[in-house]
């Protein structure tokens, strides 16, 4: 008799467990079939000036929007550039500070300065791109001019709140024993960072970094403030004036005509794929550290 009410529960729980097993699944589906749809659509919106244009538009330098079409040309190569080179930048000047302040608020600071530098740096990651754009323009514009430089900078205060949190996170999970097996071997702090803190959290640091990444690839309002606008350049000075490709796509929409829209609608494709690779290199990156990581090991 005292057998059932057993049974029952475990008869019950693996309903339960097979409902979420299906739950769980149909909303990783549902994620696929939407992003599916996302690519599906703007492929075909945007099919009209590549079928156009072909080549030509992915390594075309100008961008010129007519209201004739026999006269247009539309080649993205500057919006790509622009987009890449001001998201590099925003990359290489964040991630040592994004790293040294997640070190810092982890491994040093007392627990009250922990505390206020928590508040800080979540605070400033919800600030509104616009205020940063805007702040862009007032000290940084009038110094360094409209430029990738100067959007650079300002993708690079914009995301690092967001690496930081994130580094932040993946550092803590780091195993008590692990940092204290490194000091009773003599290791110094600096020697116990790198010995088993880094390694232990490069597959998350790498994350982190590449969600930086493709925030700053993808910013708009930001960038179009202090980019300076400049199309069909493609140029390696960092005070040189650019564009990239969301800006364009934002600033030009509201009178763009049916092949104008199509050409801008490819940028977004074209923003959409680079997004996908760059996240499968991340990926391959962070397979490849824990494959290491584990020959160490053994």
């Amino acid at each position: 008799m005292t057998e059932k009410p057993s049974l029952d529960l475990r008869s019950r729980g693996d309903h339960y467990d097979r409902a979420f097993g299906w739950l769980a699944a149909g909303a990783a589906a549902l994620v696929l079939l939407v992003l599916g749809l996302i690519a599906l659509v703007m492929t075909a919106r945007a099919w009209p000036v590549m079928r156009e244009f072909g080549g030509d538009f992915f390594a075309g330098m100008r961008w010129f929007p007519a209201d004739d079409p026999a006269d247009a040309s539309f080649g993205a190569l500057p919006f790509v550039w622009g987009t890449l080179y001001t998201a590099a930048i925003a990359v290489a000047l964040s991630v040592p500070v994004s790293l040294g302040v997640a070190l810092f608020i982890t491994q040093i600071a007392p627990a009250r300065t922990r505390r206020m530098l928590v508040y800080v740096i979540d605070l400033l990651a919800v600030v509104p791109s616009v205020v940063f754009g805007l702040w862009g323009i007032l000290v940084l514009v009038p110094h360094l001019g409209a430029s990738f430089l100067t959007a650079g900078i300002i993708l690079a205060i914009m995301i690092t709140p967001i690496i930081t949190s994130l580094a932040r996170e993946v550092i803590e999970t780091t195993p008590p024993n692990e940092k204290e097996a490194a000091f009773a071997l003599g290791a110094t702090r600096w020697e116990m960072i790198t010995g088993s803190i880094l390694p232990h959290s490069k597959g998350g640091l790498v994350g982190a970094v590449m969600l930086g990444l493709g925030r700053a690839m993808g910013e708009t309002i930001a960038a179009a403030l202090v980019i300076g606008s400049a199309t069909n350049q493609v140029t390696w000075h960092p005070l040189a004036a650019g564009y990239s490709m969301p800006s364009v796509i934002a600033n030009e929409w509201g009178e763009a005509n049916e092949m104008h829209k199509s050409a801008l609608i490819a940028l977004a494709v074209v923003l959409f794929v680079i997004t996908i690779v760059v996240n499968l290199i991340a990926t391959a990156i962070v397979r490849r550290s824990m494959v290491k990581s584990r020959g160490k090991v053994a």
